[in-house]
């Protein structure tokens, strides 16, 4: 048996549990399969695409999938679990947005053990029989499946699972349940909330003000960033939303702490035309890393060290008579790092490899560094 804190929950009758459950747990406990699993476009070998960066060892995965006529669950999308493990890694790295932040859904034919704790009806001890396969996944077989293929490729995923879990539903309840959730609940469009103003989404004015810069730079036609940020999770970019906004949020403060309120609201104001600026002074500075694919400057990041840097660059433009907010006083400010850094130092097989620094957060800082070192100069 393994022993998990649990509270139990009764619906019109029906009694589950909500618990937590490790990537090792769910490892040794869940058996994942599928109705049919061979055959169909989705099942077809991945094509060799920018998505096979996430290195899914698609051959061990497929044997720990199971095919059985009484299963209910679709056959496995691989490129959704491309981007889950993709996701997974940026979250890791991010350490600010939770990989799986919603419960999966899980049923045992094996009944469980609750043990309540002293005073508590609802809150106590759960213990479920530690036997292999005796855990199948209702709902969030594809979030298990990427976070499964991260531990298969040795990466180490310390994480806890929220999970509700069934020990009493027959099989008339368990596709009934099935069904219900991926049909009938009502979904709300992912592009509605993409189409918001940040003052609609976020009452914190910095934080409003971070989603309309990187949606600007990621939809305005004149952007060298267009269409490569994930905005909220959602398309095709490259780069997620979320990292990029907290050194936005952190910038303005930091303005804020050194420049004062004026200079704060001056940058609210004039946040947007300043980034739109930047990029592309960037991708003029930067001509060859910018359009090659073997660069690593389009990245997450290199974009929150050069975000990072901002205040140095505007600092810089004023000491050579511009507007720190004007296209051409930008591409002045940072002409240095053309000649002092050049290219090279994104070729992600050259220097920017030799360069890591131990984690996202230690080479964000490094470039940053660098970066200023070269305005200075």
């Amino acid at each position: 048996m393994i022993t998990v804190p649990a509270r139990r929950v009764k619906q019109f009758g029906v009694e589950f549990y909500q618990a937590g459950l490790s990537a090792k747990d769910i490892d040794r406990l869940v058996k994942f399969e599928v109705l049919g699993y061979s055959g169909g476009p989705n099942n077809e070998p991945p094509k060799k695409t920018r998505m096979n960066r996430s290195r899914v060892n698609w051959d061990s995965l497929e044997k720990r999938i199971g095919e059985s006529e009484t299963a209910y669950q679709r056959p496995v999308i691989r490129r959704k679990i491309d981007e889950l493990v993709a996701y997974y890694r940026e979250c890791k790295d991010a350490a600010t947005l939770p990989a799986i932040p919603g419960a999966v859904i899980i049923t045992s034919e094996r009944r469980f053990t609750f043990t309540p704790v002293a005073g508590q009806h609802d809150l106590g001890l759960l213990q479920i029989p530690e036997e292999h396969g005796v855990l199948r996944v209702l709902d969030g077989q594809h979030r298990l499946l990427a976070l499964h293929a991260l531990s298969q490729a040795g990466e180490n995923m310390t994480i806890e699972v929220p999970a509700v879990l069934f020990d009493s539903l027959d099989a008339r309840q368990i596709v009934e349940l099935f069904v219900t959730i991926n049909a009938k609940h009502t979904r709300l469009n992912p592009s509605h909330l993409v189409s918001l103003a940040g003052r609609k989404l976020y009452p914190d004015e910095n934080q409003a003000l971070a989603h309309d810069v990187i949606r600007t730079l990621n939809e305005d036609e004149s952007s060298p960033l267009q269409g490569e940020v994930k905005m909220l999770g959602i398309g095709r970019g490259r780069v997620a939303q979320a990292p990029l906004a907290e050194e936005i949020v952190d910038l303005v403060e930091s303005v804020e702490r050194m420049g004062g309120k004026g200079r704060a609201k001056e940058l609210r104001d004039s946040g947007r035309r300043f980034f739109l600026n930047y990029v592309k002074a960037l991708s003029q500075t930067f001509p060859h890393a910018w359009a090659g694919r073997k660069y690593s400057i389009k990245t997450g990041t290199a974009l929150r060290a050069f975000i990072r840097v901002a205040p140095d660059v505007m600092a810089r433009a004023r000491e050579l008579k511009g507007d720190p907010y004007e296209g051409r006083a930008i591409r002045e400010a940072v002409r240095p790092w053309a000649e002092r850094l050049g290219d090279r130092r994104f070729e992600t097989e050259g220097a920017w490899r030799q360069k890591l620094a131990g984690g996202t957060r230690g080479t964000v800082e490094t470039l940053a560094r660098e970066l200023r070192d070269a305005l200075r100069a």
